[in-house]
């Protein structure tokens, strides 16, 4: 029995050593160039200012940045706006919510009259 089972571990074994392989050692590759080191640097320099030819937008046809026709202070008066105008896509952009609007009292008049009362000593509840 135990013969058996040492000779079918040996057969698996050599089973699985016949399908391993190891790569070959070729050492480091000697690369000669033909060209100098200034076009090599005349390359680099052309490379590096254009465009990326491995992005994802290369064959894309992306067409270049939009110049707006719209002046500075249109473009922030008309986002001050908007800003004001709250969110009109929110949860509660139409639950009628009253705007603060100025009054037609006199402040002056308020005034007046907020001294007078305390002038009186008049307290709350009473």
């Amino acid at each position: 029995m135990k013969s058996s089972v040492l000779l079918s571990v040996a057969v698996l074994a050599s089973v699985f050593s016949l399908g391993a392989s190891a790569e070959q050692y070729q050492g480091v590759l000697q690369f000669q160039s033909t060209a100098s080191r200034a076009d090599v640097r005349a390359q680099a320099v052309v490379a590096a200012h254009s465009e990326d030819p491995y992005s994802e937008a290369a064959q894309a046809g992306v067409p270049p940045v939009f110049q707006s026709q719209v002046a500075r202070s249109d473009a922030r008066s008309q986002a001050v706006a908007a800003a004001r105008a709250g969110n009109l896509y929110g949860d509660v952009s139409g639950d009628g919510v009253a705007r603060v609007v100025a009054g037609n009292v006199d402040r002056q008049a308020v005034r007046a009259e907020a001294r007078a009362t305390a002038a009186r000593g008049v307290s709350e509840g009473s």
